[in-house]
């Protein structure tokens, strides 16, 4: 008596699947055109998603040991090494879990673990566009990847939407070679990429707007596990994002602080209630296990930061409010307060009167911080700046 419950689907009549007969001459015919050099790589990393939901998560997993990015945290034992459990920023694995990944999510978990992402939603762009994007990844031996966002019911398949990395390209037969994470459920098959371009154009209804693809390429410097991981531990950037582009904003506006001091207590008194208690409970020395060389590269930040001029506002304004007894002692409060005051779009501060604003404006300059803080800051005000004009885009 066999179990309840699926092993495999059928392809559909409209992909090829990847071990068949046609697949293999296609497979030899596209190695001799130069159409697989960027097989080799995802080839070594193929992996099969833990979850349903993860197709997002193993998407990425396969393409950033594929650009043989460190992550700078064990994975097991001694081993360092990109697994689907490592992706915990941006959103909450649990959330995932259930929910699954957005287009720009997945954009955001790619740049937070050290990689560089371009979204390219299916309607700000053009089919043949797209074609030549499947063509660089699929000729170029190393970066850049492309991973895709669509509607598998476009293809054929059961499922709603699904994410893929781009490993070749037929040129002859207009084909791509989709290494699909859901192994359980579909080999590797070649698409046609006419096919594949209108299996992005499908409203997400998590979004509202169109599906797309990300092309992926290696970061100038290591993924830091300081902020992303530690403020982020229980939200989402989206939510962020709208703290601090409509909350903070008003509340700061109706305050009118007099000074930096003050405007830096309102925004603490501001943030969420859990994200307030992590900043006055949470050390960052508890920061998750990462690396000798992740290590040294944090203690060098966390240096920088609190050589800023900003940290020691903080550190003032955290030690005068009502409970800055224990505020005062607690470093590691002010060392993610500092970080959330640098990393808040300009517009949070656009209702403060003129003179504070003008001084909060220079304690926040990106020229006037230290290298390894400013790189940091940049980084995060780019993910902030991307998600909020996604939730932008849904409403």
């Amino acid at each position: 008596m066999t179990s309840e419950g699926f092993y495999r689907r059928p392809l559909p009549d409209t992909v090829v699947a990847f071990a068949s007969d046609d697949g293999r001459r296609i497979f030899r015919e596209a190695l001799d055109a130069g159409g697989l050099e960027g097989w080799f790589a995802l080839a070594e990393q193929f992996h099969t998603q833990s979850e349903p939901a993860f197709c997002g998560l193993g998407t990425l997993v396969m393409v950033l040991n594929a650009l043989a990015i460190d992550p700078g945290r064990a994975w097991k034992g001694p081993w360092r090494w990109f697994s689907e459990e490592l992706l915990d920023c941006c959103r909450p694995l649990d959330v995932v879990r259930v929910q699954g990944i957005t287009l720009d999510e997945f954009a955001c978990l790619a740049r937070c673990n050290g990689a560089t992402a371009q979204r390219v939603r299916a309607t700000d762009t053009t089919e043949d566009a797209f074609r030549a994007r499947v063509r660089e990844a699929a000729a170029t031996p190393g970066e850049p990847f492309l991973a895709v966002a669509y509607a598998r019911h476009v293809l054929g398949q059961t499922g709603g939407g699904h994410f893929s990395p781009v490993a070749g390209y037929h040129a002859g037969l207009d084909l791509a070679l989709l290494l699909d994470a859901a192994r359980f459920k579909y080999p590797p098959y070649w698409v046609p990429v006419s096919l594949l371009w209108r299996a992005q154009l499908p409203e997400d209804p998590a979004t509202g707007r169109a599906r797309g693809h990300v092309v992926l390429g290696r970061g100038a410097a290591p993924p830091n596990p300081f902020f992303c991981r530690i403020a982020l531990e229980h939200h989402d950037w989206v939510s962020v994002a709208r703290a601090f582009t409509e909350a903070l904003p008003r509340a700061l506006s109706l305050a009118a602080p007099a000074s930096p001091e003050a405007l830096v207590a309102v925004l603490l008194r501001q943030l969420p209630d859990d994200l307030s208690r992590l900043l006055t409970t949470y050390p960052v020395e508890a920061a998750p296990t990462v690396s000798p060389g992740q290590c040294d590269a944090t203690r060098a930040l966390l240096v920088e930061l609190r050589s800023t001029a900003l940290f020691g506002v903080v550190r003032r304004a955290l030690a005068t409010s009502e409970d800055g007894a224990d505020n005062a002692d607690c470093v590691g409060a002010a060392d993610l307060a500092t970080m959330l005051l640098l990393v808040c779009p300009d517009a949070v501060f656009a209702g403060v009167p003129a003179g504070v604003r003008t001084a909060t404006e220079g304690l926040r300059a990106l020229e006037a911080l230290p290298p390894c803080v400013r790189a940091e800051v940049s980084r995060l005000r780019a993910q902030i700046a991307a998600l909020e004009d996604a939730r932008r885009g849904t409403e």
